[in-house]
Parts: structure tokens; sequence; C-alpha cells
């Protein structure tokens, strides 16, 4: 362990200037692990555009969304190796998480992974294989959901455990709520305004948001913020550009009469989560890591005449309730448990055999 403190690294070319659920998470980690005083954290990544991070080569991605895709494992294991981690944890499931795995073999350091995305069901066979084969050479999964944390054990990977996200209470709060931010845009008092928050990518289903609007009519209008491949449209649809500062994103979910997503490939749900904290009800599919957020009691699997019409003041509780127990501070000290039984644990060599071997026939 360093004097100084022990020192986190966390790997990921999934962070881009447009935000995200992975930045959300280690934009929140960072502020947390700082604040504990023994604990010092640094953000490896393509994308580098906060003060302390630690650039690694990459390639410009199209149509990702300001994501690089980085691909000298060499280059990028010895990056990571002068960092000098005591722990270092893999936020994504390609090259990086290969040379943080080369990293730890040569400091003779933990490293974990963690599973922030399903793979594509059309490549499921062989994306399963691939993620048992990379995941199991890892010291520990965490899995956001426990419906993820079984997918993986199904998939063979042997040591997985239920890390899941948070929300900033304080900050995404009820109070945020502005009938002149409303006004501004034009919504009347009397419409019922749904809002979905996050990219625009077929695996989202806009298209299931989009028609249920036409089919409810007036007074009902959705407003899509975010940004992505797709560019949705309709009679009943607004559109803004994502919201960088969360502060706006926050008074946009509490003005909200509910919070839609149609996703059915979620491994948390954190737009979900942000808009509860904000009190505003959601609707959501029951599949993945959603279902594990939301039910009846905050909007999911209801009519929209009984989400409206029945007790909204009661529901709206019930989600903020459940949103403050995902509070940043009370799930933040679960992941340092998981990084000082690793740290605490007698030293585990990794398998020599760990490189890129076949994995796929």
């Amino acid at each position: 362990m360093h004097s100084s403190g022990t020192h986190v690294v966390d790997a990921t070319m999934f962070w881009s200037r447009t935000g995200g659920g992975v930045r959300r998470y280690l934009e929140a980690k960072d502020r947390w692990l700082r604040r504990q005083g023994a604990w010092r954290h640094t953000i490896a990544s393509p994308v580098a555009d906060l003060p302390g991070m630690a650039r690694v080569p990459a390639f410009p991605l199209p149509g990702s969304g300001g994501y690089r895709l980085p691909l000298d494992r060499a280059t990028l294991a010895r990056r990571l190796t002068a960092l000098a981690p005591d722990v270092i944890e893999a936020g994504d499931p390609y090259r990086l998480a290969w040379a943080a795995l080369d990293a730890a073999h040569a400091l003779g350091i933990p490293a974990l992974a963690f599973c922030h995305a399903r793979f594509a069901e059309t490549a499921a066979r062989v994306a399963r294989r691939y993620a048992c084969h990379l995941y199991s050479k890892f010291d520990l999964v965490l899995a956001p959901s426990e419906a993820m944390r079984r997918h993986l054990l199904e998939w063979g990977v042997p040591r997985v455990a239920r890390q899941p996200l948070g929300v900033n209470a304080q900050l995404f709060h009820p109070r945020r709520a502005s009938r002149t931010w409303r006004a501004r845009l034009g919504i009347a008092d009397d419409t019922r305004l749904l809002v979905y928050a996050g990219r625009f990518a077929p695996e989202k289903h806009l298209d299931v948001l989009i028609e249920a609007v036409q089919c409810l009519g007036a007074p009902y209008l959705l407003l899509l913020i975010g940004t992505g491949p797709l560019r949705p449209q309709g009679e009943r649809v607004r559109v803004l550009p994502h919201l960088r500062d969360a502060r706006q994103l926050a008074t946009a979910l509490a003005s909200a009469d509910a919070f839609v997503h149609a996703g059915d490939q979620e491994t948390f749900g954190l737009s979900v989560l942000e808009a509860m904290a904000c009190g505003t009800p959601a609707v959501a599919r029951a599949a993945e890591g959603l279902a594990e957020l939301v039910d009846e009691l905050v909007g999911i699997g209801v009519t929209q005449h009984a989400l409206f019409a029945g007790d909204l003041a009661a529901r709206s509780r019930a989600a903020r309730e459940r949103a403050e127990a995902h509070d940043w501070s009370r799930v933040l000290p679960l992941l340092l448990s998981h990084y000082r039984r690793l740290l605490n644990a007698p030293a585990r060599s990794l398998r020599a055999d760990y490189g890129e071997q076949r994995w796929a026939e």
C-alpha cells in the first residue's frame, strides 16, 4: 500500500463527454473516495476531460457518441502499470480489461471487473463464452443487479458479487420541480409530460414510447432527452439534447409527470433511479435490472389511468423513499468492503494462461 493511501485505478473506455451511467458512477465514486481520506483514485480512459484523469491511447469509434477504442494491449498495460495502483477495476469487457489483467499480474495486485452492460443477444452464444473466458480471470466481478449477477453465474463466471449503483439524492430531489421550466418549453400545466432521458439507440426501444404517446393522444406529451445514432420524431414528441449539467437534468425529471423507459436490456437503470429520486413515478418494462428497482408502488405495470388517477402523491413518495435507499453514501461502502476483502486476502496468483486464447469456434 502507498503511504498516501490505497490507490484505486478504474480503467474503462465507457467514458464520454456526453455522460452515461458509467461516467456518473465513476464521478460519484471519485468524490466519495476522496472524502474517505485513506484512498486515492485515478480514472484511466481514452477520453480524459477532468483533472487527475489518466489518458490511454485509443482510436475514435464512429457512431458511438464520443467513445474511443483502445487497441494496443501492451501499451495499455504499461500505462496502467505506471500508475502504480493497489487495486484495479476494469469497466469494460474489451482491450482495456485484458490490459488491466496484465497490469494486475505484473504488480501482484487484485483485479476486479464491473459488468456494466449486457452483450448483444444476436451474438449470445459467442458473447457468453467470451464473457466467461474474460471474467473468470478476475479476482471478482461486480454486477449492478441480481439479474446480471445470475446471468454471469449461469455463463460460468465463478466469482460474482452484486454491487448496486446509486444516485445523488440531494441533487435529484422533488424540490427541483419547476413550472417555469415547463413554461419555457411551452408545456401547459394540464399537459401530462412523459420524459425519457438516455441514449437514442435501438436497444432503448424509443419507437415503443413514441407509438404509445401517439395512441394516448392529448393531453400526453413525450419529451426525449439525450443523444445517439437515432433521430426520434413524432407528432406528440419533443426532443432536447443531452443535458450535461446534472442540475438541469434533475429539473427536467422532477418537472415531469412520469418517467418512461422501454428498454429491456438494462443491467440497472440509473436514469430510472434518478427520476425516482425526484419523486417522479417510473413506468418501465419489468425486465432485467429495472424490475428490481420499480414495481407498482412506484409506477411499473400500471395503465396510464391508474398511474394518474390513483394516489399520485403516495406513488411519488414511494419512488423517493426507494431511491433514497440507493444514495451513493449508502451503496459505496459495499464497494469498499469488496476492495478490502480482496486487499486483505492471501495473495492469489492469476492463472498464467490468461492471454486472449481462442474462445469462439
